[in-house]
């Protein structure tokens, strides 16, 4: 397996993968960490993926971004965000999340910008067009990303959101409908205590509703990603490798 460091786009990425010498890979994953998480956080499924579903290995190559911001101010020395959260919400006196979910959280459009260009310079790199480039992250990377699937020129290959949950409403609704038949995996924990489990299934909802073709597997846990979920979420990798 290799692993190796360098900047896609305006952000600093760790690449893992088990191709060949030489071979290039016919589809890429680009998964995104949480707030609070250090950079290389998910680094680690990438080898875990492969290990439960090996022809990830002979034909993907996994992408690891770094959010821009980070928490060192907050006590977090390691510690990256996509954007910013309010300070009632990270002290626990905020959890209105049905108003939340309405709300453009400052600094998203930044998030967005960098995770944007990160997919644009990977579909350089690897001649791969953005049908064949998934995207997907945990919690508040699970945010952002969903955010860019809706919005980029061309529909991605999937879309991934573990423990994620909906912001901006109204404007991914209207962005929705224009994805349909996009395949999502979408994983959650019934006694998730940082972001709810009703607000996974409002999200749900919207993206089904709007014609997505959304997986959704709820799992019996908080706010983590089980190994249940990861074995649904390597079927629903291995599906993409060849375009189903």
């Amino acid at each position: 397996m290799r692993r190796v460091s360098t900047r896609l786009g305006e952000l600093d990425c760790q690449l893992v993968d088990a191709l060949p010498e030489g071979a290039s890979p016919t589809l890429a994953i680009v998964l995104c960490h949480g707030f609070g998480a250090p950079a290389t956080d998910l680094v680690p499924l990438a080898s875990e993926l492969m290990a439960l579903k090996p022809q990830l290995a002979g034909q993907a190559r996994f992408v690891f971004p770094a959010a821009p911001l980070s928490l060192a101010e907050l006590g977090m020395p390691s510690g990256r965000a996509w954007f910013h959260l309010p300070m009632e919400v990270l002290m626990g006196k905020q959890r209105d999340w049905t108003q939340y979910s309405r709300e453009v959280p400052e600094g998203l459009p930044a998030a967005r910008r960098a995770v944007m260009s990160v997919v644009s310079a990977l579909s350089a790199a690897t001649k791969l067009p953005y049908g064949r480039i998934i995207l997907g992250g945990f919690s508040q990377g699970g945010m952002v990303t969903t955010d860019v699937a809706l919005r980029l020129e061309e529909r991605p290959a999937g879309l991934c959101i573990l423990s994620g949950t909906l912001i901006a409403q109204e404007e991914w609704k209207a962005r929705a409908a224009g994805r349909k038949e996009l395949p999502v995996f979408q994983g959650h924990g019934e006694y998730d205590d940082i972001l709810p489990f009703h607000a996974a299934e409002r999200l749900y909802k919207l993206l089904k509703e709007a014609g997505l073709s959304v997986d959704f597997f709820p799992f019996d846990g908080p706010h983590t990603i089980a190994p249940e979920e990861l074995r649904a979420l390597a079927d629903f990798l291995e599906a993409r490798l060849e375009g189903r």
